[in-house]
């Protein structure tokens, strides 16, 4: 005959289950206290990448595209700290609802161009390559406030609004110097920011992004990058941009949202 559970019986079994759970919580915050500052907060410098809708497509001729009709400007590729391991910690989750009230924000701002990949999942991969590490930073220790940051950072480093003063518009005929690019965005963004081309199909020079380095602080300037360091590496897929060569004339094409591609033909 089976015994019935009596309450010492059910409070042992409780008191297991309590035990168990306090256990596994204890272990990932040891995974996140002991393991991350060692491997993921040692890190004195981040770039922030800013990317041009209209060149990002033209080199990924195995991936399609897709531009929002509401994407006109630049857009935030990613805020990567400078650290060497390929993924941040994965013990720091991210959820949809951290994201609720900035998503239409970050749907116009920081959208995925691929068009088999959502918004969220593409924001969910930044913070668990990126923004994890980003979190042992006072001000982004939060996955809110990571997005949030970047989003300022976005308003603060206004690209559009420096090459159009410098007359440097959108245009599939006329090139520029990289003297004429590099003069328009030092002021703002400093002198070691890096401006990145891919070629298209008719081997002309496309201008495609431009990383601004920084220290944690947000100070301008940082270059002290792990010397292995690649953030293109963690890319999901890698970025397509080298540094744009100094000899040779730089295009600035416009955006297409019908031909991603192949914008100028």
């Amino acid at each position: 005959m089976k015994r019935k559970m009596t309450v010492m019986d059910l409070a042992a079994v409780l008191s297991l289950v309590l035990i168990s759970s306090l256990s596994l919580i204890s272990t990932q915050e040891g995974l996140f206290q002991e393991d991350h500052p060692e491997k993921f907060c040692a890190w004195e410098c981040m770039t922030f990448t800013l990317m041009w809708p209209g060149a990002y497509c033209v080199s990924w001729a195995k991936i399609h595209c897709k531009i929002p009709d509401y994407v006109k400007n630049w857009t935030i590729h990613g805020l990567w700290p400078m650290i060497k391991e390929r993924v941040c910690c994965g013990c720091w989750p991210i959820f949809r609802s951290d994201l609720e009230e900035l998503e239409p924000q970050l749907s116009l701002l920081w959208p995925t161009l691929i068009s088999k990949k959502s918004n969220y999942t593409f924001w969910k991969e930044e913070w668990h390559k990126h923004g994890a590490c980003a979190g042992c930073v006072e001000g982004m220790n939060a996955p809110a406030k990571y997005f949030q940051t970047a989003l300022k950072l976005r308003s603060l480093y206004d690209i559009d609004g420096a090459l159009h003063v410098a007359g440097i518009n959108p245009s599939c005929n006329t090139s520029y110097q990289f003297d004429q690019l590099h003069s328009a965005l030092a002021p703002g963004l400093g002198d070691l920011h890096v401006t990145q081309c891919v070629q298209d199909h008719k081997n002309r020079q496309v201008l495609v992004q431009v990383k601004i380095p920084m220290y944690k602080n947000f100070t301008l300037g940082c270059h002290r990058h792990h010397p292995t360091h690649r953030e293109d590496s963690r890319e999901s897929p890698p970025s397509p941009g080298h540094p744009c060569r100094h000899e040779e004339p730089i295009y600035y094409f416009p955006i297409s949202h019908e031909t991603p591609e192949n914008p100028c033909g």
